[in-house]
C-alpha cells in the first residue's frame, strides 16, 4: 500500500507554523489541534523542519518555563525525513522506527508539504491490511474443506 492510501482517508490538511513562532503558540496548536507535530515553513514556503511534542518538552526540560518564549527555529528538526506519496507504507514504517521519530512529511511532485503521515497512521493502515489477509486466507481454507 502507498502513502497516497494514508492520505485519501485521512486527508491532505497539513498543519505549519512560521519558524518565528514561540513553542508556547506551537504547544498550544498542537494542543488545540489534537496532533502530534507541525511542519516549520520557510520564507519560500519549502519546508524548514518539523517540531513535535517531544522537541517541545525537551525544550522545558533543559530550560524549564523560559522555553516557551523561545522561538521554533531553535528546538525543530531541521531537514527532517520525507516521503513521496508513491512511497510504500512499509519503507515509511521502517524509516520511523530505525529513526525513532513518528511523523513524516509528505511531499508532493513540486516539493511542497502535501500531507503528514504519523506512525498512528501507519499502523491503523498495517492492521488493516493484515485482517484483510487473513479473511481472504480463512474464505480460501473454508472454500478447500
Amino acid at each position: 500500500m502507498q502513502v497516497r492510501h494514508i492520505l485519501e482517508n485521512k486527508g491532505r490538511d497539513v498543519i505549519t507554523v512560521a519558524s518565528n513562532a514561540t513553542l508556547e503558540e506551537v504547544a498550544r496548536i498542537l494542543s488545540d489541534n489534537r496532533i502530534g507535530a507541525l511542519l516549520v515553513k520557510g520564507k519560500n514556503g519549502a519546508l524548514a523542519g518539523i517540531i513535535s511534542e517531544r522537541d517541545v518538552v525537551r525544550a522545558v526540560a533543559d530550560k524549564g518555563a523560559a522555553a516557551l518564549g523561545e522561538a521554533v527555529e531553535r528546538h525543530m528538526t531541521r531537514s527532517p525525513q520525507t516521503c513521496g506519496e508513491a512511497d510504500m507504507v512499509e519503507s515509511i514504517m521502517e524509516m520511523m522506527t530505525r529513526g525513532r521519530f513518528r511523523h513524516v512529511p509528505v511531499l508532493g511532485d513540486d516539493d511542497q508539504p502535501c500531507g503528514m503521515v504519523s506512525i498512528g497512521d501507519v499502523v491503523k493502515i498495517r492492521i488493516a491490511e493484515t485482517v484483510r489477509e487473513a479473511a481472504v486466507l480463512r474464505d480460501y481454507i473454508s472454500a478447500a474443506v
